[in-house]
């Protein structure tokens, strides 16, 4: 028996856009659950329904059929029945979400993009203010390019602080949508090692990616093919670069790289 605890399980999810002549199905009676502290990698070619899975799964929009159930220390909730108002705060108070574009408030600053997220929940601003700082500059955001406007910084920095962002309410699950499909390969690196550290802290992410780079970041990844999940696999702790010969785990690590590979070949990828 599986002891892993579900935090999040998707039922007979389906998702149908439609016109007046065609009915595309996206997602078809999709059946998934999602365990607390796992990595969760969605992979699958274009249009398999990668990122509308994630947004159904974090409330970002709604199934066509299908319920998605959130197991809380408050107990157990169905938000596929919630109204949009209902929907909204619980997205803020137990979700967090980082897409490919950053989507910073350019007239803000970078701490002020993170606090005003985090004052919709927490009205302690000298604490809130606080945990923001630690975790930018845990993301190496140093304390004068804090008070820059997004503009003003690089990239991967933007970035950096939308992952922030994304963590500031303590997100029971961190959704992360193709997050370094904008970044140079550096940045790329220093994005995902945020979020395996975020990860090895003890947050749940689910991240959709059309890379083995990023793929390689989880413990757990999911196939999807037209809709449907065509298999998965487990693939333990990630163990760093299979390529740096001073890492301590390198064989381990390029066994685990080629466990993984040979998964994404057998499914087309």
């Amino acid at each position: 028996m599986d002891s892993r605890k579900v935090i999040l399980s998707a039922n007979n999810l389906s998702k149908t856009f439609s016109n007046e002549t065609v009915q595309q199905h996206v997602l078809k009676n999709l059946n998934l659950s999602i365990y607390k502290g796992d990595f969760t990698v969605i992979m699958g070619n274009s249009g398999s329904g990668k990122s509308t899975l994630l947004y159904a799964l974090s409330g970002m929009d709604r199934p066509s059929i299908g319920t998605i159930t959130y197991y809380t220390d408050q107990g157990e909730t169905e938000i596929s029945k919630f109204n949009n108002d209902k929907l909204a705060r619980f997205r803020r108070d137990h979700v967090g979400f980082v897409f490919q574009q950053n989507y910073l408030n350019d007239s803000m600053s970078a701490l002020d993009n993170i606090m005003v997220c985090g004052l919709l929940k927490s009205s302690g601003r000298k604490e809130l203010t606080q945990r923001a700082k630690t975790l930018l500059e845990k993301v190496e955001i140093s304390e004068s390019d804090m008070r820059k406007f997004p503009t003003q910084l690089s990239g991967g920095q933007q970035q950096r602080v939308a992952v922030v962002r994304g963590v500031i309410n303590h997100p029971e699950v961190l959704f992360a949508d193709e997050p370094t499909g904008a970044l140079n390969s550096q940045n790329t690196v220093n994005v995902l090692d945020i979020l395996s550290e975020l990860n090895n802290d003890g947050q749940s992410i689910v991240m959709v990616t059309h890379t083995i780079m990023a793929a390689e970041r989880g413990n757990r990844v999911i196939y999807l093919s037209d809709g449907v999940i065509s298999d998965e696999i487990y693939l333990g702790k990630y163990l760093g670069d299979y390529k740096d010969e001073s890492n301590p785990n390198v064989e381990e690590a390029r066994e685990r790289h080629s466990r993984l590979k040979l998964f994404l070949q057998n499914m087309g990828w």
